[in-house]
């Protein structure tokens, strides 16, 4: 995979960056919730009462909804690849589950919302999460 820098739209990714810290402190100051997509996900296959459920299945809408709608506004098309598919799609998928379930947290929960609060324990997260990705991806393209 390369990076296609001529295609790299600055000015968009910071407005998203800002977009997703707005996302996550508008949900801590309204529900007292962190922005875990694992954890929000998690609790809309529990048992949560339809108050938690409608601001769960409203943030995940909204996950989807958002690139959809910007590229409504700016004509710009999705461009998606597959990084996985077969057994390797499903193994890959149990362990990024196992991995939230002994982290207790995602990427989102940690990275964004625990680094914001200067969570010793999310910072150590963090890192786990990028050695491990550097790891993975030197053992997938180069062994």
């Amino acid at each position: 995979m390369t990076i296609a820098w001529a295609s790299f739209t600055p000015i968009s990714a910071f407005l998203g960056g800002c977009l997703i810290g707005l996302a996550a402190l508008l949900l801590m100051v309204f529900q007292g919730r962190i922005m875990g997509v694992s954890g929000i996900i998690g609790g809309l296959l529990g048992t949560a009462s339809p108050a938690e459920r409608g601001w769960r299945l409203a943030f995940l809408l909204g996950a989807v909804a958002g690139p959809i709608i910007w590229q409504m506004i700016t004509k710009a098309p999705i461009i998606w690849q597959a990084v996985a598919s077969g057994p390797q799609f499903y193994i890959a998928a149990f362990l990024v589950g196992l991995g939230t379930a002994i982290g207790s947290g995602c990427t989102s929960g940690h990275g964004i919302s625990g680094l914001a609060r200067l969570s010793p324990r999310s910072l150590i997260a963090v890192m786990t999460f990028m050695t491990s990705a550097v790891a993975t991806v030197a053992i997938v393209n180069y062994i």
